[in-house]
């Protein structure tokens, strides 16, 4: 069985940076795509980054200022943000996929996380 754990959220003010991590536990953690996810209050979840061994993707909202990435020796994946704003405020999920292809999607995710709750003050 897999499970995800996240941490790393909080409260930050705008422009302020907050590092997310992600801790894999379960089956084998290298081959597969993991990605980011977040859900604002009243709003879909949306895609933010996702990464595989080869392949790195962004939302557009993150370019430039998310940078995701995982070390496959302590089964996590991270995402660093920086220059956070007052609209990045959301629960932030960290998934997994039963493949290597890194996807947008969220239903071409397998497994979920709980989330953490990243709260940006203006």
């Amino acid at each position: 069985q897999v499970q995800l754990v996240e941490s790393g959220g909080g409260l930050v003010q705008a422009g302020g940076s907050l590092r997310l991590s992600c801790a894999a536990s379960g089956r084998t953690f290298s081959g597969y795509a993991m990605g980011w996810f977040r859900q604002a209050p009243g709003k879909e979840r949306e895609f933010v980054a996702a990464i595989s061994r080869s392949h790195l993707r962004y939302a557009d909202s993150a370019k430039g200022r998310f940078v995701i990435s995982r070390d496959d020796a302590k089964n996590t994946v991270y995402l660093q943000m920086n220059s956070l704003k007052p609209e990045d405020t959301a629960v932030y999920y960290c998934a997994r996929r039963d493949s290597s292809i890194v996807t947008t999607e969220r239903y071409t995710y397998d497994y979920w996380g709980q989330g953490t709750q990243v709260t940006v003050s203006s």
